[in-house]
């Protein structure tokens, strides 16, 4: 069997190849991939960021949903024609995480479609730990979101957010407006910091307040809306040192800030603030499968409106396009690429 997988080899450039398809090693299950998220790592790599980790010959991806096509060897509790989802991490179960019980965050973790072969051809084969069975009715294409969505049920779980808290996410990409709908979920009065007019648009929309910090003073904005107190909770989620900087001016007494984002290059913090005001601060990296459970219980309630969330959906054979015009509009919201037919 002969299976279509986008490669990529640098450049900003994805080969669409034929491969055969290997059948799934012991302890493996083989997926046959619907649909595939476009994230920000994904562009990353593909703006040549991550060329000396990732290599000029991996197929990568990992937001993704599909249908169980085989198990390997000594596979149980799943069978072929589940509708799943992968979780993408690959942790070595010997280290001092994995000992401790954090194997999200092991020594030596793989990211499966990043450091080993991802999601975006035709079929794939992934250690069978990652998988996840999809409750029944839910649309593939939906089912691509779990991924990120969990990443945000990570964050919010990690700040320990309390009905009724004021919220300050800063950055209103598709990770920060999943992680203000999951921060809403919880009972957080919620507001989004972004400079994006689109995505502030879009914010909006979802009935969020929102703060442009390049029309408005945000620490101002912020104390007007929580009687000059500031947020009990904030998550950095904009990679940027304006975002850094925004979110100790804006953290209340005792406030807890979440750093959710991937900085380029290390930010400088105040740690002045966190002295004079008793700040907590948490890191946040992928997710445990508890998490998983969460996203897929929370998409599957409807709390995200996938229909306006996915941007766009193109077909595997213009990934090349769809990762072009994502550097062209970084404002869309989740591009997809659609593998095979649900």
């Amino acid at each position: 069997m002969i299976s279509q997988a986008a490669v990529y080899r640098g450049d900003k450039t994805f080969s669409l190849e034929q491969k055969n398809v290997q059948p799934p090693g012991p302890g493996e299950v083989q997926i046959k991939v619907a649909y595939c998220g476009i994230c920000g790592t994904d562009l990353h790599i593909f703006l040549g960021h991550m060329d000396k980790r990732v290599g000029f010959e991996r197929t990568i991806g990992h937001e993704m949903s599909g249908t169980i096509s085989a198990t390997g060897e000594g596979v149980t509790g799943l069978s072929t024609g589940q509708r799943i989802v992968v979780r993408p991490l690959d942790h070595c179960g010997d280290c001092p995480a994995c000992n401790a019980g954090h194997e999200h965050i092991c020594h030596n973790l793989k990211f499966i479609g990043i450091d080993s072969e991802g999601a975006f051809q035709e079929y794939w084969n992934v250690p069978a730990h990652t998988i996840h069975v999809l409750p029944e009715g839910l649309d593939l294409s939906h089912a691509a979101l779990i991924e990120p969505l969990a990443v945000a049920c990570h964050d919010v779980e990690r700040a320990k957010l309390v009905k009724d808290e004021d919220v300050l996410v800063i950055g209103g990409g598709p990770i920060g407006l999943l992680v203000a709908l999951v921060a809403r979920q919880a009972g957080g009065n919620v507001v989004i910091s972004e400079i994006s007019e689109t995505r502030l648009a879009y914010a909006a929309k979802l009935g969020f307040k929102t703060i442009n910090p390049k029309t408005e003073d945000p620490v101002e904005r912020v104390n007007a809306l929580t009687g000059n107190k500031g947020a009990d909770v904030v998550f950095e989620v904009s990679g940027s040192q304006p975002g850094v900087d925004l979110m100790t001016a804006a953290a209340a007494t005792r406030g807890r800030i979440v750093m959710v984002a991937i900085h380029a290059s290390k930010p400088t913090i105040d740690l002045f603030q966190f002295f004079w005001r008793e700040l907590e601060l948490f890191g946040a990296r992928v997710y445990r499968p508890e998490d998983y459970d969460t996203a897929m219980r929370l998409l599957n309630e409807g709390v995200v409106d996938c229909a306006s969330f996915i941007t766009d959906i193109k077909p595997l054979g213009e990934i090349q396009t769809a990762f072009t015009a994502l550097t062209q509009n970084p404002s869309a919201i989740k591009s997809m690429i659609q593998i095979a037919k649900d």
